[in-house]
């Protein structure tokens, strides 16, 4: 573990600059930061953690953040999440927890922003799988965690469809500060992802049902039992998500991207990049927002059914809640249950769909579904660029190139796609679209609707004799 108790800095000190607050307008009751709530006691909505900004050590350029490279040797710094403290100060630095989480890179690709239809230099990958559980979920996972540490929690828990998992197990296993407890649904997590979760010493619990099953109850047995919940519905998880956008400045040397295009499954990225923004943009730190566009799987749309087909607004906060209703009453009256390849985003009832909501006002935002093909096409145009990447974080590449094909992104346009996770999280779903095996890839992928590997790199079979070989690779290299 890397962990920081001694810092110099004048921001060590511990202030309490920070509080909770309902996101409900109506209601806007308050709460101490110092205190274990994930919905707020009056009215039940979710809640933000907001500064008394005036009170903080708040740099007057995004660029003075580039001093801090030259404080690696410092843990707090040496993180991509906790370099940005000064940011989201909730906590002093001495009560930072961090395993070195958010050294990830922007790369910018004209191979696969040719496969989008951008100009030369136009499209970006912000690859999250660098992170050290493999996903995006370490840049939430490392201030939740932390404020877990702040309120002396024993036992800390999460519903998840792999990527969660992977990374509460490897904050508690790597710290020994607390007990991870695991809700997965049944058959509905990867083996790359698992793996972690049991490898990690992590208590696993596997209950009859969807993600969306998990939630409910593991929402029940952490009241019930007074577990630390970490799930992105905790508001602290966002503010760690908040510095995926602030790494994307640095490395754009502090420029705004026209688009952020983002996978949508529980919706906790797509919020947390709103509130990052409207952060920037209200200390003047930024003079512009860019645009943002969640990409939803078309097995598990929830986000576009509500928002592009039945206009579901945040609308300044009064959002309409009888669309929502009816619609996840349709699905229980159904039986409908998410059902995609990109498993990461397989969530009918996202828990931030109101802050999500919220970020789409804020940053002109649009919301697209992509098929499976269409995500697994994408996939293999990024692991051809040299990025592999699990299934879901394709979702934002396909849906650039939709956006990109509508008109609606120019290609001109600087363009930023999350890439949030490894392509070792999901390695079943990258052989079977590449193998030569039929029946493997019916099993894995044509129960789904994938007709065709259009991008297959598929192994070639040779006879074991030299002449043979040396005739395979001039033909096919």
């Amino acid at each position: 573990m890397l962990q920081s108790a001694n810092s110099n800095l004048a921001s060590s000190k511990r202030l309490d600059i920070a509080f909770q607050q309902c996101i409900n307008p109506a209601c806007a009751a308050t709460y101490e930061a110092r205190s274990v709530r994930t919905s707020c006691d009056r009215c039940g909505d979710l809640l933000d953690i907001l500064y008394e900004w005036d009170r903080a050590e708040v740099p007057k350029q995004m660029n003075e953040f580039e001093a801090m490279w030259g404080r690696r040797y410092d843990p707090v710094r040496f993180s991509g999440v906790w370099r940005f403290h000064e940011l989201l100060p909730f906590c002093g630095q001495d009560e930072i927890v961090t395993v070195g989480e958010g050294q990830t890179l922007l790369q910018q690709t004209d191979s696969v922003g040719k496969f989008v239809g951008m100009n030369a230099g136009k499209l970006h990958l912000q690859y999250e799988g660098m992170n050290p559980s493999g996903s995006f979920k370490d840049n939430g996972m490392c201030a939740a965690f932390t404020h877990a540490c702040m309120m002396n929690a024993k036992r800390a828990a999460c519903a998840s469809t792999g990527n969660t998992s992977a990374s509460l197990a490897l904050y508690c296993s790597a710290t020994k500060k607390m007990k991870a407890v695991i809700f997965i649904g049944s058959g509905k997590i990867s083996y790359g992802k698992l793996s972690q979760a049991l490898d990690y010493g992590a208590l696993t619990v596997q209950i009859a049902g969807d993600f969306d099953d998990a939630m409910i109850r593991v929402k029940q047995i952490s009241d019930e039992l007074g577990i630390y919940l970490v799930n992105s519905v905790n508001p602290f998880r966002l503010e760690g998500q908040k510095t995926i956008m602030f790494r994307i400045m640095e490395a754009l040397r502090w420029e705004i991207p026209d688009w952020i295009v983002v996978p949508g499954g529980n919706l906790g990225n797509s919020s947390a990049f709103g509130k990052a923004f409207a952060e920037l943009k209200q200390l003047g730190l930024i003079d512009r927002i860019p645009r943002l566009a969640v990409i939803n799987a078309r097995g598990a749309d929830t986000l576009y059914e509500l928002f592009e087909r039945r206009g579901v607004r945040w609308n300044g906060g009064q959002v309409d809640m009888d669309p929502i209703r009816q619609y996840y009453d349709e699905l229980d009256r159904t039986g409908a249950k998410a059902d995609t390849i990109a498993s990461a985003i397989e969530i009918n009832r996202p828990v931030n769909l109101k802050k999500c909501l919220r970020a789409l006002e804020g940053m002109d935002g649009v919301v697209r579904q992509v098929s499976d093909q269409e995500i697994l096409d994408a996939k293999a145009q990024v692991g051809a660029g040299g990025f592999g990447c699990e299934p879901a974080s394709a979702a934002s590449v396909a849906g650039a190139k939709m956006l990109r094909r509508e008109g609606v992104i120019a290609p001109s346009d600087r363009v930023v796609c999350v890439l949030t996770g490894h392509e070792l999280k999901d390695p079943t779903a990258t052989v079977a679209y590449h193998s030569a095996d039929q029946e493997m890839f019916n099993k894995v992928l044509g129960s789904r609707g994938v007709k065709k590997a259009s991008h297959a790199n598929r192994a070639i079979a040779v006879p074991n004799e030299l002449d043979d070989i040396i005739k395979a690779i001039q033909l096919y290299s």
